[in-house]
């Protein structure tokens, strides 16, 4: 009710100024209407407009490690200091390793008897090898020859035997005389003990041959002696191995071309095992780290290119291209970490500086652009004034891209040319007189102005 009131009073008081005007119409002089207000314009421009995904990010060394050993000694030397540059294999601290070299001593020691021991067990065991083999040869043939006479004899004792009987029949019957029967049963006597000796002098051969079987048997004992021997030999050269290893350990040698960056002991100090010594870290080419929104990942793949800034370097920037993108978010968020190689020559970027980085997020060419400042928002949607014949036109009008400086106007109501009132005063309205406070200005270069857009979300910072 009070809105109609309102609406009424102002009625009325613009019928009181038409009265007033007509009056003095009457005397022959007619008065203005109300003055045009004053705008500020631009002209619509054909460009390039993109907007720009903007990431906290930080400089990491391409590779940096802290050097340790896993022995435990005196440091005995460091040889650099930090920001010295130094490169692969170079010495840079030195444990005491007197121990370790007067345990290699010994266990070298131990390693040439061991060896000797094998040499001399390894010659031995052909000879007695060769005596086993002429031993069993030999008994095998004593013994050969005691079984052989056992047959040879009992032959002869049963020839004998048979003679001296047909003799005893053949003496009965008159036929045989008495010595020949008497030199047949002596004969029958010594064939009986011909059989005996032999039969006694078995036992002694079957022992030695015995004896030589296991003569032979002992080669493997002595086989056995030299696979105990090789052994130890493997055993005190792997001794010696062990403390020259622990001795190249005491040295701490560069592992890539780098600078130093820590020295965490000096000479004196007690190193435990594993306790830092120095850090290297290599700088002539780097890591930009940047965490990349989930929902930005479409926008950043390997090979995307990107600019990067840094408030520790004024006035510079840097350009290069997405390496790789992580498969994995960053651990408790939904970014991943994106990644750039750079190289870095004089060690402008160093390890840890934070940087600002841009990625193009959208882009389009030849587009009408317009100032920021020109378009407004009303129930009706996006709108813009123009400029015609001295006065203010509204035209509706539909919006692209859009950065902190510049509009992306599509649709065809805006052409190339086309005057937009960037500053409205609150009376403007469709129809108002303006009048234009200079020369007309450009609308800035499309996609200029700071950077990221209100579509470029939030930076987020980077994982080291």
């Amino acid at each position: 009710m009070q809105k109609h009131h309102f609406k009424v009073f102002v009625f009325s008081l613009s019928a009181v100024v038409a009265l007033g005007a007509a009056g003095c119409s009457k005397g022959g002089q007619a008065r203005q209407g109300p003055p045009p207000l004053a705008v500020d314009v631009a002209t619509a421009k054909i460009g390039d407009i993109a907007t720009f995904i903007s990431l906290d990010g930080q400089i990491a060394p391409l590779q940096d490690s802290t050097l340790s050993s896993p022995q435990s000694g005196t440091v005995s030397a460091v040889l650099v200091n930090e920001g010295d540059r130094v490169t692969t294999g170079q010495l840079l601290a030195q444990l005491d390793d007197s121990t370790y070299r007067a345990q290699l001593a010994a266990n070298q020691a131990t390693a040439s008897q061991a060896l000797a021991k094998l040499k001399s067990s390894s010659i031995q065991a052909p000879i007695s090898q060769q005596q086993y083999s002429s031993s069993m040869s030999q008994a095998t043939q004593v013994l050969q020859a005691a079984q052989n006479r056992i047959s040879t004899d009992q032959a002869a004792l049963k020839n004998a035997e048979l003679n001296y009987k047909s003799n005893v029949q053949l003496a009965q019957q008159g036929y045989v005389s008495q010595t020949a029967l008497e030199a047949s049963r002596s004969a029958y006597v010594a064939a009986q003990q011909e059989l005996n000796n032999a039969k006694q002098s078995l036992p002694a051969a079957q022992a030695a041959d015995r004896s030589a079987h296991e003569n032979l048997n002992q080669t493997q004992v002595d086989q056995a002696t030299i696979d105990a021997n090789r052994a130890a030999l493997q055993q005190a050269e792997a001794n010696v191995q062990l403390l020259e290893t622990q001795i190249r350990q005491c040295a701490i040698y560069a592992p890539f071309n780098g600078v130093v960056t820590q020295r965490l002991l000096d000479p004196g100090a007690f190193a435990g095992p594993n306790q830092p010594i120095a850090r290297v870290s290599e700088l002539d080419s780097v890591y930009v780290n940047a965490n990349v929104p989930d929902e930005d990942l479409n926008y950043v793949h390997a090979g995307t290119p990107v600019t990067f800034g840094s408030a520790s370097i004024p006035g510079k920037s840097f350009s290069g291209r997405i390496m790789d993108v992580n498969a994995i978010p960053t651990a408790g968020t939904l970014s991943y970490r994106a990644r750039v190689r750079q190289a870095n020559p004089g060690d402008v970027l160093r390890g840890g500086m934070l940087v600002s980085v841009v990625i193009r997020r959208e882009s389009h060419r030849n587009a009408v652009v317009v100032p920021r400042t020109a378009i407004f928002q009303t129930d009706q949607g996006a709108n813009v004034y123009t400029v015609e014949d001295g006065k203010a036109k509204l035209l509706p009008v539909k919006v692209g891209l859009q950065t902190d400086t510049s509009s992306e106007v599509l649709g065809g109501s805006v052409k190339p040319g086309t005057l937009v009132i960037t500053t409205r005063p609150d009376a403007l309205q469709n129809g108002s007189v303006v009048a234009i406070g200079g020369a007309p200005p450009a609308a800035g270069p499309p996609g200029s102005g700071p950077k990221p857009t209100q579509s470029g979300g939030k930076g987020r910072k980077a994982q080291q």
